[in-house]
């Protein structure tokens, strides 16, 4: 097993557990269908995407960074195949984030999230994410919580 960054051929895998993962808990929004047209600009403006592959190639879980400029980074699109949920591997994406963020040097990451999404906000808690605000997100009809991590 082993996490990638930026692999460029599995965008399209990196859409698909996104997709698979909003369409369970919601509905996909116009911000969806414009990443999902054109995954590769995370990368193109200084983002980072991550995809946990399994040793058959499989991808089983990704998420992203999205440069959000002086040093700020966005959290996003975390999603793990239902089928392999319960194994650590966001715990494993979260790790590599964090490693990167850090080795960037970055200020402060951030993600917007909901709180229904009980699991998730454990996790972000557990690497000392905090609540900035609970109120609905100006671009996503799903979020309405804001957690930050100030990093240096």
């Amino acid at each position: 097993m082993e996490i990638r960054e930026n692999d460029l051929s599995l965008l399209q895998d990196f859409i698909r557990l996104n997709e698979q993962w909003i369409t369970t808990y919601f509905e996909i929004e116009d911000a969806d269908r414009a990443l999902a047209a054109n995954p590769g600009k995370v990368i193109k403006e200084g983002g980072y995407v991550f995809s946990l592959v399994s040793d058959a190639n499989e991808v089983l879980g990704v998420c992203a960074l999205f440069n959000e400029g002086n040093s700020v980074y966005k959290l996003a699109r975390m999603a793990v195949a239902p089928e392999h949920q319960g194994n650590g591997y966001a715990n494993m994406l979260m790790s590599a984030c964090m490693n990167k963020l850090s080795l960037l040097g970055a200020d402060r990451v951030y993600l917007v999230s909901n709180t229904k999404l009980t699991p998730a906000i454990g996790l972000y808690k557990k690497y000392g994410f905090t609540t900035v605000s609970e109120e609905q997100d100006p671009v996503y009809v799903r979020a309405n919580i804001v957690m930050e991590r100030k990093l240096s």
